[in-house]
């Protein structure tokens, strides 16, 4: 059984539980996957249902009300929290919150996997499948997965998915068994990487953007240092993000000395 630390400040009450052991995505880099099941990437903000509360990646027990995980499985599932397209800072501000609150009715746990349950996805979805049809949860939904029919079916998805504003999408082999680490059965699919750095420095603009941010210098985890001056909205640039803080990034490729071709901002990085 997990441990559950409860420390509390003053009036506010954060609850911690065991960080949960999750599989982890590799990048696609041209591997064949006809015959894999392919789903849309989530832009949302991962959660693990242990059979009695949702935790964060990061070990933090989400204040889920009562009626949002009514219904839920007595066994172990992984999956997101999500609503649409597009409203990443919305649901990191919904789940953010330390007591159960309303907002919670404009998202919903969208499952991918089954955890703890033997054979292949296929195999362990159908578990849920069957658990949905005995029960009512209202807000807990498998997430679509559609078979793969070759490479070029994949790229006319992963268009699909990004004409209409997704991140990406994930490719995993149907028979291989849960694993929590980085697996190469699972795969994530965009046109652009994207990775973490820290920022270092601000700088002003030029022009209309004279009397704000024009550009940020920041390092990654690798100690490598570059600028970033694309991908703020106007309000970001007026109000950027502090030196120190961790952020978000998306680049094509990188160049020989391993700096980030063509890196542009994404959002400040949620830890949760």
């Amino acid at each position: 059984m997990r441990k559950v630390v409860f420390i509390c400040f003053v009036s506010l009450c954060f609850c911690f539980a065991a960080k949960p052991d999750l599989m982890l995505l590799e990048e696609w880099k041209d591997q064949n996957v006809s015959g894999w099941l392919m789903s849309e990437k989530m832009d949302g903000v991962r959660a693990y249902w242990d059979g009695q509360k949702l935790i964060s990646r990061g070990g933090v027990v989400f204040a889920a009300p009562t009626w949002f995980t009514e219904g839920f499985p007595p066994f172990a599932v992984d999956g997101e929290l999500w609503s649409k397209r597009g409203e990443f800072s919305k649901i990191v501000s919904i789940v953010k919150k330390q007591e159960p609150h309303e907002g919670w009715k404009e998202i919903a746990f969208y499952a991918f996997d089954v955890p703890l349950e033997s054979g292949g996805l296929v195999q362990r979805l159908v578990k849920l499948e069957y658990y949905l049809k005995l029960n009512q949860a209202d807000y807990l939904h498998i997430a679509k997965q559609v078979t793969c029919k070759d490479n070029d079916d994949l790229q006319r998805f992963l268009s699909e998915v990004e004409q209409g504003g997704g991140e990406g999408v994930v490719v995993r082999n149907p028979d291989a068994k849960y694993v929590a680490k980085r697996d190469p059965n699972a795969l994530k699919v965009k046109r652009f990487y994207d990775a973490e750095c820290v920022v270092t420095a601000l700088h002003p603009g030029e022009g209309k953007y004279k009397k704000v941010l024009g550009s940020l210098t920041c390092q990654n985890d690798e100690g490598v240092r570059f600028d970033i001056g694309s991908g703020f909205s106007d309000e970001e640039r007026k109000n950027p993000p502090a030196i120190g803080t961790k952020i978000t990034y998306k680049y094509k490729e990188t160049t020989s000395n391993q700096k980030p071709r063509f890196p542009v901002y994404v959002r400040i990085k949620e830890e949760i």
